[in-house]
């Protein structure tokens, strides 16, 4: 009668137990999960990783709108100082003396233009735009008030005011055609001369410049007043020296305009020739 040993069957028994024993079996360890787990797992790996990238992403394109708008509205911050800077006092100066412009025309040309009165009234609207043109350079220069508006609205007043009563005073005979040609040709031609010898440089104004206009302003300031005995003789005078500065200058303002031409065209060719080399 052959037997099955006793620790033969309980070994064999002990076998199977120690087996595995699916998903809720204590003999199943933390790291052997079952293809189905670790499909579940990687799954929602997957999605958080996708979700932090979104929101990685949302993130980054509110923060470059927000951006664009900040530096957009830089901008147009930007845009409306300069826009509102040309509202300054300096070019506020500049437009008061071209108002004045049509003003003394009217009060020189008041009443026939002979009126002592109507001609003192002139005389102060000349002198206020005369003493303005002093002023707004200075200030422009001094408070970094300079703008574009500025650089040409200032001499085209400072020609109007001073063409305006050269004008006035020769219509009414009171001073020959021959000066207000000599003084405004001057003026427009040194202007002209300005601009075409702009590209190599500026001409900087001379103290003969300033002179003569201190000059010319004292000089017609006399003619426009109705005045007569020694006063009258000695704006005479006050007028010849004006034009004797007018021409002066003029002819020294020529002589640096073609000095700084010929330096101007000097240098393109050096720099020409550099880099040809």
């Amino acid at each position: 009668m052959t037997g099955v040993p006793a620790s033969a069957a309980g070994g064999s028994s002990g076998a199977r137990r120690a087996g595995p024993r699916g998903p809720s079996g204590a003999a199943q360890g933390p790291a052997e999960r079952t293809p189905s787990e670790r499909t579940l797992s990687g799954g929602a790996a997957e999605r958080g990783t996708a979700e932090r990238g979104a929101t990685e992403r949302g993130a980054a394109e509110r923060g470059a709108t927000e951006g664009g708008v900040a530096g957009r509205g830089g901008k147009i911050a930007a845009a409306a100082v300069n826009q509102a800077s040309v509202w300054n006092v300096a070019n506020l100066l500049t437009m008061l003396r071209l108002l004045l412009v049509p003003a003394f025309v009217a009060l020189m040309l008041g009443n026939g233009g002979y009126d002592p009165a109507w001609r003192s009234f002139a005389w102060a609207a000349f002198a206020v735009a005369m003493i303005t043109d002093l002023f707004d350079g200075h200030l422009a220069r001094t408070y970094n008030l300079v703008t574009d508006f500025g650089k040409i609205a200032d001499p085209i007043a400072d020609k109007a005011i001073m063409g305006a009563a050269l004008i006035c005073l020769s219509a009414l005979g009171d001073l020959p055609w021959w000066v207000t040609a000599v003084i405004l040709g001057r003026e427009l031609g040194i202007t002209v001369l300005r601009f075409v010898v702009i590209r190599y440089g500026v001409i900087p104004a001379s103290r003969g410049g300033k002179l003569k206009t201190l000059t010319q302003g004292i000089a017609v300031g006399m003619y426009v007043l109705a005045l007569t005995g020694p006063l009258a003789t000695l704006r005479f005078w006050v007028m010849a020296a004006a034009v004797v500065l007018t021409v002066a200058t003029g002819l020294d303002y020529v002589k640096q305009a073609i000095v700084l031409r010929r330096q101007g065209i000097a240098e393109r060719r050096a720099a020409l020739k550099e880099t040809e080399a």
